[in-house]
């Protein structure tokens, strides 16, 4: 366990040197993203995890999530906070129902899928169909509480207008998170760099993806 701002040495070259003795090489390493990377560093990690046992956490759930996962603890023997924090992201609804999400892709059917996952779980969906009308629609809307970005679109990509989102002061904050039918090297890379919070492919695992929105809605 590792945070990502070393002061002697950077990240990658920490694992480097630590895979030099071959008894490590297949050690798990979860590393807290608390400062966002340079892209040259950030290319390096990309590559590294296709070697290596990486998992990137940015909450205190996360790092519980990842580390019992690798320690092979059972949820049910941790202690009760710690427990009670592991099932609220990956089954309950509390942090996430009745809260306003603005889901932006250009195939009405991909809003269709994601409309019917995330209403299940009663949160209120809003449709964009281009990054222009998100804009308007999130400058209409400040009570919306997350954003479902779709990357691949004309004319305004996911990457432009998330930076467009960006500019506007009482959005700085807003959870964003990029979803992509490509898993090209750099795309993670390119989201967080536009000012996404978070990233996941498509076909969406749609686990992951409410364990993801519960984890930004914490409050």
């Amino acid at each position: 366990m590792l945070d990502n701002d070393l002061p002697e040495m950077n990240v990658v070259r920490f694992v480097r040197d630590m895979h030099k003795n071959p008894n490590n090489k297949y050690v798990p390493i979860v590393i807290n993203r608390s400062k966002k990377l340079s892209p040259e560093i950030q290319s390096e990690m990309d590559e590294l995890s296709k070697t290596a046992v990486i998992k990137e956490v940015k909450t205190h759930v996360q790092i519980m999530d990842e580390t019992t996962l690798f320690l092979h603890r059972k949820a049910e023997n941790l202690p009760s906070g710690s427990r009670e924090a592991l099932e609220k992201v990956h089954k309950s609804d509390e942090m996430i129902e009745y809260k306003n999400v603005l889901v932006v892709d250009d195939d009405i059917r991909n809003i269709f899928a994601l409309t019917t996952i995330l209403e299940r779980h009663h949160m209120k969906v809003i449709p964009a169909e281009n990054g222009q009308d998100a804009i308007s629609i999130l400058e209409q809307n400040p009570n919306i509480e997350i954003v479902l970005m779709d990357i691949m679109m004309p004319v305004m990509d996911g990457y432009e207008t998330t930076r467009a989102i960006r500019q506007i002061p009482e959005f700085k904050e807003l959870p964003i998170i990029a979803l992509t039918a490509k898993a090209m090297k750099g795309d993670r890379e390119l989201c967080l760099e536009a000012g996404a919070s978070d990233y996941i492919t498509k076909p969406v695992n749609s686990a992951h993806l409410l364990a993801m929105m519960r984890t930004w809605l914490d409050k």
